[in-house]
């Protein structure tokens, strides 16, 4: 192949072309924004093709909007390649977002990626909103699935497996990987609610799920070059593989599905034959139930199924585990924290051997702030999943288009410096004198969204920490391994879907006999 070169003239020329192109290009832009009367967001320079995608190199996307909407604004207008993005990331922005412009920015974009795994938005995230179908699916998740009557018959499977993390964290040689551990309740728990207690192919399940959420961080080039051809080809590779990991996680679920059915036929034979072998209705069952019986006036097919279930998986585990290892890690750091929250525990317990719900529930106020505290640091999913702007809206005075991807960038209004003393600092008791619950209310603290697409399983989830912790902190004392000073400990995010740990938390721990228990 010959080597290409290029002259200095034609180096030159290059460049004052794309300079000439730059103006021109923004020059349009100008015209066209006054000709139409608009008054658009302010936002940084814009380059050609790539628009603003280079103000986000080198860092964390909600820590580079945070910076950016610091010079330019809580409502910023950016270009993501061809797309044109709004952030905001003030209270007063978030609330014309989610509850003002509610209805009309209630729909999302369906990015190519999360298409596939959706099977065309026929899951709850990502459905339309003013369709019949999600709508259906919304009140069966929040009433039925993961509302206040399920949530309870599954203390239970809580119970069961924070008692098997305690064990495993006890039989743990030298310094705990917290993170391991943690992951692992919250997925087992999750399996068990969802599917039941021993389906198979649920570690099949689990290691396609985490290949399917490694594909879904960040974006594929045809999401930012929706008419390039170019990046249909370049952006083809991950669609393969995408592809690949959805079509697995679908032959998994039709094999998990059809497991069910088998098996609700024997356990309704064994009631019929005297009520023998009776068990726990889990999410599947009750997913199933529907489909049988209807009454809800949509289809539940199999893939509706299978996009319901990835949704409660990908949701569900992920963000309970990372609330819950980022609250352990502020605490370690805070040894103040650390002991008002294990005093607050073991002082409710009284010396009992295993913590119940029934024992803690309504009774660790302090262990409340401390998951509120963590939520407003580290919220698991730092901007929640984007708003589609279905007509042109006016937002705190600025104009924005039909089309536009609105992003709420709920990290920055959680370190807001104007809504809270000492933004940056690990401080529970700051929730002492607030109202602020996860309803979706306040809109200073939003770890599950707000409005009509509000995380719909908050309950369900926030049981699943609360559990976590009072175990770990009841049964265990905590520090760093070797004696290390626990204030530099590293606390760097890691890039992804969710934004967890860049590092594993690795802790020692030491047993905490109560007092008048059984040595």
């Amino acid at each position: 192949m010959a080597e290409i070169t290029f002259s200095p003239p034609a180096v030159l020329y290059t460049l004052l072309c794309v300079v000439v192109f730059t103006v021109l290009l923004k020059l349009r832009s100008f015209f066209t924004s006054h000709a139409a009367g608009l008054n658009l967001p302010p936002g940084p320079w814009q380059l050609p093709i790539i628009g603003n995608m280079h103000c986000l190199l080198g860092a964390l996307p909600h820590h580079a909007m945070r910076k950016l909407a610091q010079r330019y604004g809580p409502v910023m207008l950016l270009r993501l390649g061809h797309v044109r993005t709004v952030v905001v990331s003030s209270p007063e922005a978030a609330r014309e977002v989610l509850k003002t412009h509610d209805a009309t920015l209630a729909d999302r974009p369906l990015y190519v990626t999360m298409d596939i795994f959706t099977y065309g938005g026929r899951d709850i995230s990502f459905a339309p909103y003013r369709s019949r179908h999600w709508k259906e699916l919304r009140r069966l998740c929040a009433t039925e699935l993961l509302g206040p009557k399920p949530v309870l018959s599954f203390r239970p499977i809580r119970e069961e497996e924070a008692a098997s993390l305690v064990r495993a964290v006890a039989a743990a040689p030298a310094a705990v990987n917290v993170s391991e551990r943690v992951k692992a309740l919250m997925n087992d728990i999750l399996m068990r609610c969802a599917i039941g207690d021993r389906c198979p192919m649920r570690d099949e399940y689990i290691a396609e799920l985490d290949a399917a959420l490694q594909l879904l961080a960040g974006f594929n080039l045809i999401d930012l070059f929706p008419s390039s051809w170019l990046a249909r080809t370049l952006g083809a590779g991950s669609l393969r593989a995408a592809r690949v990991v959805h079509d697995s996680l679908h032959r998994i679920t039709h094999a998990i599905i059809d497991y069910h059915e088998s098996k609700g036929k024997g356990v309704a034979a064994a009631d019929d034959d005297g009520g023998r072998n009776s068990r726990r209705e889990d999410i599947l069952d009750l997913l199933l139930r529907f489909q049988k019986d209807g009454g809800l006036g949509i289809t539940l097919t199999t893939e509706v199924l299978s996009g319901v279930l990835f949704d409660v998986f990908a949701a569900g585990s992920e963000t309970t585990a990372t609330t819950t290892i980022w609250a352990m890690s502020e605490l370690v750091r805070s040894s103040r924290a650390m002991e008002r929250a294990q005093s607050e525990v073991r002082r409710v317990l009284q010396g009992k051997t295993m913590v119940a719900e029934a024992d803690i529930q309504g009774r660790l106020p302090y262990l409340q702030m401390v998951i509120k505290e963590t939520l407003r640091l580290h919220p698991p999913a730092p901007l929640i999943l984007p708003r589609f702007c279905g007509e042109s809206i006016k937002l705190l005075g600025f104009d924005i288009p039909e089309g536009t991807t609105v992003f709420v960038n709920v990290w920055a209004l959680g370190r807001d410096e104007k809504m809270w003393a000492d933004a940056n600092e690990f401080k529970p008791e700051r929730f002492e004198d607030e109202t602020v619950d996860f309803s979706g209310g306040d809109f200073r603290f939003l770890p599950a969204g707000s409005g009509r697409r509000m995380c719909p399983g908050v309950m369900f989830g926030v049981a699943n920490i609360e559990i976590a912790l009072a175990n770990l902190l009841y049964h265990f004392d905590w520090k760093l391994p070797s004696g290390a000073d626990p204030s530099e400990l590293d606390m760097a995010e890691s890039y992804g879907i969710t934004a967890r740990r860049e590092n594993d938390l690795l802790l020692e721990a030491t047993p905490y006999v109560p007092h008048g228990s059984e040595s």
